[in-house]
């Protein structure tokens, strides 16, 4: 049986201890593919929506129910605005219809009188003709109060300023007992759904289009790389800057209005990317098992800047040290 020298023992001990069992099956296939030239710009999370809760009728804020911060349904009661007039109105309306009722009453006896009397041939055919209008002005001018009470009834339900959407209260400009104006605003409401607001140099504008993909750095408050996608990109520039809108899963972890910082595509280039894992860092460079007449050979790679994408999360790109077709012994 021949021997190994003791540099070979050592390095096939080494080799063992870092290459697990799988590898010697599984690997991966190094490929050229365009690479996005990234860039970082800034974006402010801000909400799709936001939408002012607005008072219906004047009055005094006599409920407020909410504050910054919290969480709203819609349709939800934010405030009750009270004003004294609609009640007083009430109150007179309730008491015309109490003397409309007792004014029927007596058109209805008054008009049974006068058709028995016509019926006995006692009396004349006028009187219970007017009779019968009476009756019929005292219930027409009860359904018109009515109407009317109607009409005070729902000035007071409007008192109710009502959530107009589902999402969080960004701004409560007012304290209970505040005076407001119909139409006054009482809250401002921010829907649920978040987006990201980027404002690109006017130079890469030429490489922005809808349905490209940005990445958003999470700084570890959403679970793995947060990748979005470009929705709207605004015809205007602005102080120097494109306007696009973009959406990603994960932003309701951030403040409305926080500036973060997301980086976006501006061309494309060849490149070769890795699984990070599959590098190996030793005495400051790194090394890749390669594949080479059956057998994996460690060869020493330049590492570039990591980059991530949904299919490989722990993506690295590989300046050299690797050609595409080389098959790397996978953990």
């Amino acid at each position: 049986m021949t021997s190994l020298p003791a540099c070979g023992l050592w390095a096939v001990l080494a080799f063992a201890l870092w290459l697990p069992p799988a590898a010697a099956q599984e690997g991966f296939t190094v490929r050229v593919a365009p690479l996005a030239d990234q860039k970082a710009v800034f974006a402010t999370v801000e909400s799709l929506d936001v939408v002012p809760a607005r008072a219906r009728i004047g009055g005094t804020v006599g409920r407020l129910a909410v504050r910054a911060g919290d969480r709203v349904e819609a349709g939800q009661v934010l405030a009750v605005v009270a004003d004294q007039k609609p009640l007083l109105q009430l109150g007179a309306l309730d008491a015309q219809l109490a003397g409309l009722r007792s004014a029927l009453e007596q058109a209805r006896a008054d008009q049974a009188r006068a058709e028995t009397l016509f019926r006995q041939g006692s009396g004349p055919r006028v009187t219970m003709d007017q009779a019968r209008t009476a009756v019929e002005v005292a219930v027409a001018t009860i359904q018109a109060r009515l109407a009317e009470r109607g009409v005070v009834d729902q000035q007071i339900a409007e008192g109710a300023v009502l959530a107009p959407v589902q999402g969080r209260v960004l701004a409560v400009p007012l304290t209970d007992g505040s005076v407001v104006l119909p139409g006054d605003v009482l809250a401002q409401i921010a829907g649920q759904e978040a987006v990201l607001r980027l404002r690109v140099p006017e130079r890469h504008a030429a490489f922005l289009r809808v349905g490209d993909r940005v990445r958003l750095d999470t700084e570890g408050r959403v679970a793995g790389p947060g990748f979005g996608t470009v929705t709207r990109v605004y015809p205007r520039i602005e102080d120097g800057r494109v306007v696009a809108d973009a959406t990603m899963a994960g932003l309701d972890a951030f403040f409305v209005g926080e500036r973060v910082t997301v980086w976006i595509g501006t061309g494309a280039r060849p490149g070769m990317v890795v699984p990070a894992g599959l590098l190996r860092t030793r005495f400051g460079l790194d090394y890749a098992l390669v594949r080479r007449n059956g057998r994996p050979v460690e060869t020493p790679v330049q590492r570039g800047r990591p980059t991530p994408s949904p299919e490989m999360p722990d993506g690295v790109e590989i300046l050299s040290g690797l050609v595409a077709g080389d098959v790397l012994a996978a953990p």
